[in-house]
């Protein structure tokens, strides 16, 4: 018997201009203002679905690529998701609700006393997607940007400090006896020191503890470092992989590995595999986008040459389509994710760009598993086999935009109950409660 997926959807813009060359852009939503997101929020909780995933990028990028990112909204203008979440967690009632949060941002002591707050005000439903985007240091302080690496062992610390200053009130320390009048046991609370590589602070924290679980710690990257990361500290992995069986059984293995070798059980973090289909009504229509993909203009690969410089940033427009990109172009701070994006199975050292464009223009279909085009059934027919080989669910991803939620959810959402794969109501307490329910 097929068992219930954990649901999620990450908001592609971010805490930005939502619709933007798009139809849906008639619709007057004002992007800057809640309401938009709130509308969304409310429709993925009708739907089911266990959180929503809010993207961000504090940096507009490199000089050579702040046009290319603002210049159709790829990678900004954005908004601090961080603080849109009251808004949502105020028009829902079970939805988790994850911002981005680069720890480069907000030092240890500040974030764990912010999403402290935010999670007690939510009732528990409050996670954060932790990113090592080292592009974006130069704006937060003086010291030169981290690789790769370093900043997963920057993030690994800034995890532990979090968790640690969450637990600094000990089992008794809060008291809230109203007929002796004493509210806290101060030798219950650890003021602790904490001086390593990265930060230094002082704790105890200056917020109570939590009556449930602490907030969902999320992840994406697919590295090496990344897995360890998240077989380490994370409740969900965000995996970006071949959905064929063999790569997802690996991937899932991969995680349980990470988290075995931290001493954590195996299947303590949830996968959910990243995917973005396109639902159609029939599998002739399914046919006919797939068709009209295989041969793209120059204009269209222009555009996704601009999309990607955005992602990368490294300036993939003014490149000569028909010669393969100069691999010393590409920094040291890229994302590894990104870069496998582009290059799928190709050698980056040796393939045209016009090759490695072409395939990311080119759609397939769901039915026969090339890509991600095709009807309601078809997609529940894959998230059913994900789950037999190993995954715990799925991340759609988007806008976060009524009309791109109606698209793509209004006649998925029904097969995929009746299929049993989505639940109908949520468990008692927080987002956490929620991932552990199945």
């Amino acid at each position: 018997m097929t068992r219930l997926q954990h649901f999620g959807w990450f908001c592609a813009r971010g805490f930005g201009p939502q619709g933007w060359g798009a139809p849906a852009l008639g619709w007057n939503w004002d992007w800057t203002r809640p309401e938009v997101y709130q509308q969304a929020s409310r429709e993925l909780e009708q739907a089911g679905f266990d959180l929503l995933i809010i993207e961000d990028s504090p940096s507009l990028g490199s000089p050579e690529t702040i046009d290319l990112r603002v210049r159709h909204a790829f990678g900004g203008p954005k908004l601090d998701p961080l603080l849109l979440a009251p808004y949502l967690f105020q028009a829902t009632s079970h939805l988790g609700v994850v911002p981005t949060v680069n720890p480069a941002a907000l030092p240890p002591y500040t974030a764990a006393r912010q999403f402290a707050t935010l999670h007690h005000l939510s009732g528990g439903r409050l996670g954060v997607n932790v990113v090592t985007d080292t592009g974006s240091a130069r704006h937060f302080g003086a010291e030169p940007p981290l690789g790769h690496d370093g900043a997963y062992d920057r993030a690994e610390e800034w995890v532990g400090a979090l968790r640690r200053l969450w637990r600094s009130w000990e089992d008794g320390a809060l008291v809230a006896d109203e007929t002796t009048g004493r509210y806290a046991d101060g030798s219950r609370l650890d003021a602790f020191e904490h001086r390593r590589e990265h930060f230094a602070f002082d704790g105890p924290l200056n917020a109570v503890p939590f009556p449930g679980a602490e907030p969902a710690i999320v992840s994406p990257g697919g590295s090496p470092r990344g897995l360890r990361f998240a077989g380490a500290n994370s409740d969900v992995q965000l995996a970006l992989a071949p959905l064929d069986r063999a790569s997802v059984e690996a991937y899932r293995e991969r995680v349980r590995l990470a988290a075995i070798e931290r001493g954590r059980d195996a299947d303590a973090v949830r996968v959910l595999f990243a995917v973005r289909p396109v639902i159609t009504t029939s599998s002739e229509e399914a046919d006919r986008l797939v068709r009209a993909s295989a041969e793209p203009d120059d204009a269209t690969l222009h555009r996704i040459a601009a999309q990607q410089s955005s992602d990368l940033e490294t300036d993939l427009t003014t490149q000569d389509l028909d010669r393969p990109l100069d691999t010393a172009r590409f920094g040291e701070h890229v994302s590894h994710g990104s870069l496998r994006r582009l290059t799928g199975e190709h050698d980056l050292a040796t393939t045209p760009l016009r090759v490695l464009l072409t395939d990311l223009a080119k759609l397939g279909r769901l039915g026969d598993r090339t890509g991600f085009v095709g009807t309601a059934d078809e997609f529940a027919d894959l998230v059913e086999d994900l789950a037999g080989w190993g995954g715990d669910g799925v991340l759609l991803w988007g806008d976060l935009h009524p009309v791109t939620l109606h698209r793509t959810l209004d006649d998925l959402v029904p097969i995929l109950r009746r299929r049993g794969l989505l639940r109908t109501q949520y468990a008692p307490g927080g987002l956490a409660e929620n991932l552990r329910a199945f």
